[in-house]
C-alpha cells in the first residue's frame, strides 16, 4: 500500500515537474521580445520597386512585403548621400544636430583612392568616424540584450577607429567597411569584424578603363569586370547564418547591401533575366565607373538580385519560426543615382519626383531624399495597408527603442512611428529639417505640404529660401515663395534653428554664421 502511494506521489511530482517546465518555457517563447530585420538599400530610387510603380524591373518579394505589411508614401532619407544618411539613421539626429552630415573621406598620408596603396596599408581605409560616445540604435538594442549585426556596407569608420561597427553597437560585421572599396563588387577583401578577409579577385581598381583593342560588344572583353567572388553573395551567406545561430535569441539584423550603387555588376544570371527586354542594347564604356556591356540590363538585374535576398531573408526567418515574431523594414539611403551608366530616368526610378541631374541623388529635393519605406509584421501591421505620416531616418531609433522596451536618448529628433505601424493615434512632426554642405550647401524644410530650400549656401553665400506645394507640385518645378512670405518667414526660422555649427569644420558654412 504505501509503495502504491508512493509510485502515485512521484508521479503526481513528475506529471507536475513536466507541466511547469512546459509553462515556463511557453512563458519564455512569449516574454521574447520581436526580432528586428532592417535592410537597408543603396541608391534605390522611390520609383524602383513594382509596388511604388516601376514598370520594367521585377521585385516580387518586396511587393509581397508590402501586400503582408504596410507602405510608406512620406518617408524621407537622413540625407541626399551615402554617410551623413548612415549617420542620421544610426543616432537618431536629423542632419543640423548630426556628426557626420557629408562624405568625409578622411585622407590621411596618403591617396585613400588608390587601392593598390590601401592593400597594402590598411590605416588608408574608412571614412571619418564616429565618436567612441555616440549612442547608436546597435548600443540600444544590445543594452536591450539583442544579439546585433551589420552586414553590408558601414562608411562611419574603419576597423581600426572608434568608429569600428563592433565599438558602435554590432557584436558582428562583415562587408565593406570604406564606402569607397564599394566602388567594386569584387573586392581583393572585405572585412570580418576587424580583420581583412583576402577573396579569390584580382585587383581592378576603381576608375579602370575599356581597353580600346577589345571589342566593346563581345561580353568576353568585359572579364575583369566579372571575376570571383562576388561580394553580395557573400553578405547574404553571413546574413542568413547569423540568423540561423541567434534563432533562440533576441536578434537585431542591419543589413545595409551595396545593392543598387553602381558600378554596374552582378552575377550572369541576373543579366541575363532582362537581356530580351533591352534588345541590341549599347555599352556603357565611356564613364567615371566601370564599362558594362549591357548596362540597363544589368541595373535592372542588381535590383532583382536584392530583391531575391529580400526573399532569402524572410524564407530563413519562416525556416527559423521567428518570422511571426520578426519586424522588418526595407528602405533606401537616398534617391537614385545620375551617373555610371544607370539610366535612371529610362527607369523612372525616382518615380513622379523626376531623375534628372539636380533631382536625385545629392540633392534635397524629393527625388534625392523621399524615399521607400515598407514595414512588415505578422498580426501587427494589418496587411496591404499604406500610410502617408510624413516620417524620416531619425524616426528610426525612436521607434525600435519603444519596439524592444528601451528608452529613447533625450538628445533625439525622431518620433516613433511604431504607433502608426499598429493602427493608433500617431504623433506628428511639426517639421522635417535637412542640413546639407556638399552639392554647393543646401538645407531643406518638410512642413505639411510646403518645401522651403535653400542651395548653394556654400558656393555663394545663397540664402534665399525656395517654396513648393508638394500637392501641386511634387517634381517642385515651380518656386512660389514670393506668393507666400508667411510660409518663407516660418521655414526660415526653423533652418535658423535647427541649423548647429558642426563639430567638424569640413561641414561648416560661413554664410549661416559658422566659423571656418
Amino acid at each position: 500500500m504505501q509503495r502504491r502511494e508512493f509510485l502515485k506521489s512521484t508521479g503526481v511530482l513528475a506529471t507536475t515537474s513536466i507541466f511547469m517546465t512546459k509553462t515556463l518555457m511557453n512563458c519564455a517563447k512569449k516574454s521574447k521580445k520581436p526580432n528586428i530585420v532592417y535592410i537597408l538599400a543603396d541608391d534605390l530610387g522611390y520609383g524602383e520597386l513594382g509596388c511604388y510603380g516601376q514598370k520594367i524591373i521585377k521585385t516580387p518579394n518586396i511587393d509581397k512585403l508590402a501586400e503582408n505589411g504596410m507602405k510608406f508614401s512620406n518617408h524621407y532619407s537622413g540625407s541626399p548621400v551615402c554617410a551623413p544618411s548612415r549617420c542620421v539613421l544610426l543616432t537618431g539626429k536629423h542632419s543640423g544636430h548630426a556628426y557626420i552630415r557629408g562624405n568625409d573621406e578622411w585622407k590621411r598620408d596618403g591617396n585613400v583612392w588608390d587601392f593598390q596603396e590601401v592593400e597594402k596599408n590598411p590605416k588608408l581605409e574608412g571614412q571619418r568616424p564616429i565618436p567612441a560616445n555616440t549612442m547608436t540604435i546597435g548600443k540600444l538594442l544590445q543594452n536591450q540584450d539583442y544579439k546585433t549585426a551589420c552586414i553590408g556596407k558601414w562608411g562611419l569608420g574603419p576597423a581600426f577607429s572608434e568608429g569600428s561597427p563592433n565599438k558602435q553597437g554590432f557584436d558582428f560585421f562583415y562587408g565593406f567597411n570604406c564606402q569607397r572599396q564599394a566602388h567594386t563588387y569584387y573586392p581583393v577583401h572585405l572585412y570580418k569584424n576587424e580583420e581583412r578577409v583576402q577573396l579569390d579577385n584580382k585587383m581592378v581598381p576603381p576608375n579602370t578603363k575599356f581597353d580600346s583593342n577589345l571589342d566593346p560588344y563581345d561580353e568576353a572583353s568585359y572579364a575583369d569586370f566579372n571575376l570571383q567572388n562576388y561580394a553580395p553573395d557573400l553578405m547574404i551567406k553571413e546574413a542568413l547564418n547569423f540568423l540561423d545561430e541567434n534563432k533562440n535569441s533576441n536578434f537585431f539584423l542591419y543589413y545595409p547591401t551595396p545593392l543598387p550603387h553602381v558600378p554596374l555588376q552582378v552575377t550572369k544570371k541576373w543579366v541575363d533575366m532582362y537581356k530580351d527586354t533591352f534588345v541590341d542594347e549599347e555599352p556603357y564604356i565611356k564613364g567615371s565607373y566601370f564599362p558594362c556591356r549591357y548596362p540597363n540590363a544589368t541595373y535592372a538585374g542588381m535590383i532583382s538580385y536584392m530583391d531575391d535576398q529580400v526573399g532569402q531573408i524572410v524564407e530563413k526567418l519562416k525556416e527559423m519560426g521567428q518570422y511571426e515574431n520578426t519586424l522588418i523594414i526595407f528602405s533606401s539611403d537616398n534617391g537614385a543615382t545620375y551617373t555610371g551608366g544607370a539610366d535612371t530616368q529610362l527607369f523612372d526610378s525616382n518615380g513622379k519626383f523626376g531623375a534628372e541631374y539636380g533631382k536625385g541623388k545629392g540633392f534635397t529635393h524629393e527625388g534625392g531624399i523621399r524615399v521607400p519605406m515598407i514595414t512588415s509584421w505578422y498580426k501587427k501591421i494589418k496587411p496591404g495597408s499604406e500610410s502617408d505620416h510624413i516620417s524620416a531616418f531619425w524616426d528610426v531609433m525612436a521607434t525600435l527603442s519603444e519596439v524592444s522596451g528601451g528608452i529613447t536618448p533625450d538628445d533625439t529628433d525622431g518620433i516613433s512611428f511604431l504607433p502608426e505601424l499598429l493602427g493608433k493615434d500617431q504623433q506628428k512632426h511639426e517639421f522635417l529639417f535637412w542640413d546639407y554642405p556638399e552639392y554647393g550647401g543646401q538645407q531643406a524644410v518638410r512642413m505639411g505640404k510646403w518645401k522651403g530650400m535653400r542651395k548653394n549656401i556654400r558656393k555663394d553665400g545663397n540664402l534665399v529660401i525656395e517654396l513648393y506645394n508638394l500637392d501641386n507640385d511634387p517634381k517642385e518645378s515651380t518656386n512660389i515663395a514670393s506668393s507666400n512670405p508667411e510660409i518663407v518667414e516660418k521655414i526660415r526660422k526653423i533652418m535658423d534653428k535647427e541649423h548647429t555649427q558642426s563639430i567638424l569644420k569640413s561641414f561648416r558654412m560661413k554664410a549661416l554664421g559658422d566659423e571656418v
